[in-house]
């Protein structure tokens, strides 16, 4: 939730703050602000979108160093007063701020001689620090000493009036830093300034950086260390819309690059082998009783659809538990249990909760992640990484697919090595998996057959998605798709549950969408559209054989075996993009939700 950026160095840094600031804007849309270094600390913020502060901000200044913050409200309504940044009394502190200070009421009844303008939690922070300061000590140490007294979750940022450098702080919420040829770069993602740079370091929980028009200063444990430097494969405008009307549509039609990106390199189709360069034994694998896998929102279907695959090609008991509900049982051989957290950005707070959880209890703990340095790889045993390339987009699309794709390659390397699963049967597989890049394209084709359908039920009652084993996940999906973003009621069912209770709700003005394919048990699913039609619900399916004399409207799926939901899956993409454009939904940053959701 919320973003952050900040430029030290030799440019202008307002207009690459302005810019840093709509690059993030996915990351949370209710207020923004900036404090820029124009001899005095100078503070520009508006409640509303990134747009209502540009509005209100210089388009340049004579600044050398400025920070950002766009917010996703957690303590008090969007207000201007409760935008960022935040200052002492005085104005000689800013501060931008990520996460949850917990035990921001205690600092506040400590610093009551302070006037507090704001509901936030994170005002308390330049007013603590500028009590150290009062003390004496210098601003590196008066950050240092103020984030040693905060409780939960923090990413935060500091200006200090006559002092030429940035401070920045981190535990549990994610800053980058960016190495330009003429200044430093930070934000809470590195898109914020990928068209600037692609040298970075990535912060881990409790390092203090300092950032001047020269260098960084990188400090861990109170000890100086080098930073370490990685450069991005990404490309500048893979976070551009390029002639997209929006970034959800270009990244849904980004799916076949970025499904070529997960696979490239790993398949030996001939041999059925799939290598991920996992450091896991292979005894560990064969004594394996379980896996639980935690995830949240789209990972977490991600993770019930690999589930079925992991107990089919690999014999194994896979569960998937919401992270935020999960608990480790007893019962369990932590030995024999491997814990995997599925999360596209790596910083999911209540994932990073979760797999925590299964190491304490002494399980061997694996990620699957779309970010590169990212706290989940720092938590866990192993890390795979999905390779999608960045999504800008608040509803996750393509990192969908190519979740279940590396959780595909990694049940038939399981199976493989548990001995599972035959050369054959893997081969036939990783040739389905290598053909999903081209049959989503053929879907991605027919975009305008799904338009003309969204625009028939658009004015619907409610839409129910239903599947069945490989199809429930993507029916669960494509339900919070459309509710994401066309703000529409949606749910998703398993095909048989519905006589169990929701055909009460079913009506002619209730479209049913069925995901009607290999994988998805399709006979068995069409005995379901039937009920549903008997109550005169209109049905629209997604089909790879001949069903479509019991539908109302039919859309072709290329058949790749156990991978055939997740290409109908692309419909749905696409049915509620239509659906949500045709009622002009804000698609990209929809009402309520940010990208990366960093708070529990």
């Amino acid at each position: 939730m919320c973003g952050i950026t900040g430029y030290i160095g030799d440019q202008d840094a307002l207009p690459l703050v302005r810019t840093g600031l709509q690059n993030l804007e996915y990351r949370g849309y209710d207020s923004a602000g900036i404090a820029a270094d124009t001899g005095e600390l100078s503070i520009y913020k508006r409640s509303g979108k990134v747009k209502e502060l540009l509005s209100a901000a210089p388009e340049s200044a004579d600044a050398r160093r400025a920070i950002g913050h766009t917010r996703w409200s957690t303590h008090g309504p969007p207000t201007d007063t409760n935008a960022h940044p935040h200052t002492n009394c005085d104005g000689s502190v800013a501060v931008v701020h990520n996460g949850i200070v917990e035990n921001y009421d205690t600092i506040k009844d400590e610093l009551a001689d302070h006037t507090f303008e704001s509901d936030t939690d994170t005002e308390v922070i330049p007013h603590l620090i500028s009590e150290y300061l009062d003390d004496g000590l210098t601003p590196a140490d008066a950050v240092r000493e103020t984030v040693n007294r905060l409780s939960g979750s923090y990413a935060i940022v500091v200006m200090v009036a006559g002092d030429d450098r940035i401070y920045a702080a981190r535990n549990e919420s994610p800053l980058v830093i960016g190495h330009g040829d003429d200044g430093m770069f930070l934000a809470s993602d590195v898109t914020a300034f990928l068209e600037e740079t692609q040298r970075v370091t990535y912060m881990q929980d409790g390092d203090l950086a300092v950032l001047s028009a020269t260098g960084l200063n990188l400090y861990r444990h109170g000890e100086m260390v080098d930073p370490e430097i990685e450069t991005l494969d990404w490309e500048a405008d893979a976070a551009e819309k390029g002639g997209y009307s929006h970034y959800m549509l270009k990244e849904i039609h980004e799916q076949p690059s970025a499904l070529r990106q997960t696979i490239s390199g790993r398949l030996d189709v001939d041999a059925g082998e799939a290598d991920l360069e996992l450091a896991i034994p292979d005894e560990y694998l064969q004594s394996l009783d379980e896996i639980q896998i935690v995830a949240c929102g789209t990972s977490y279907y991600a993770g019930e659809y690999a589930a079925r695959l992991f107990e089919e090609l690999a014999n194994v008991r896979t569960t998937v538990t919401i992270a935020s509900e999960y608990a480790v049982n007893d019962s369990r051989d932590p030995w024999r249990t491997l814990g995997l957290a599925v999360t596209q950005s790596g910083e999911t707070a209540d994932t990073l909760s979760a797999i925590r959880t299964a190491s304490d209890a002494g399980m061997k703990t694996m990620a699957v992640t779309n970010t590169l340095g990212s706290s989940v790889t720092r938590e866990t045993n192993e890390s795979v990484f999905i390779r999608a390339g960045p999504e800008i987009g608040v509803a996750a699309t393509k990192t969908f697919a190519s979740q279940v794709a590396t959780l595909g390659m990694l049940a038939v390397a399981f199976g493989r090595k548990r001995g599972e699963l035959s050369r054959d049967r893997a081969a036939t597989v990783l040739e389905n998996l290598r053909s999903i890049p081209g049959a989503i394209q053929q879907v991605l084709d027919r975009d305008q057959q799904i338009g003309a359908v969204a625009e028939a039920y658009a004015d619907s009652d409610s839409f129910f998605f239903i599947g069945r084993h490989l199809g429930y996940p993507v029916a669960l999906e494509g339900a919070l798709k459309l509710k994401e973003i066309s703000y529409d009621h949606a749910e998703g069912f398993a095909a048989g549950e519905l006589k169990h209770g929701p055909l009460a709700l079913v009506t002619g003005h209730t479209p049913v969408l069925a995901v009607l394919t290999e994988g998805a048990r399709p006979q068995e699913t069409q005995n379901n559209v039937k009920e549903v039609q008997a109550r005169e619900a209109p049905v629209i399916g997604a089909t790879t054989s001949d069903y479509n004399r019991y539908l109302d409207e039919t859309f072709s799926v290329p058949d790749v075996g156990v991978f055939s939901p997740l290409v109908a899956n692309v419909y749905w993409q696409l049915f509620a993009y239509y659906v949500a454009d045709l009622k002009d939904r804000s698609i990209d940053k929809p009402r309520n939700l940010a990208k990366s959701v960093t708070v529990e």
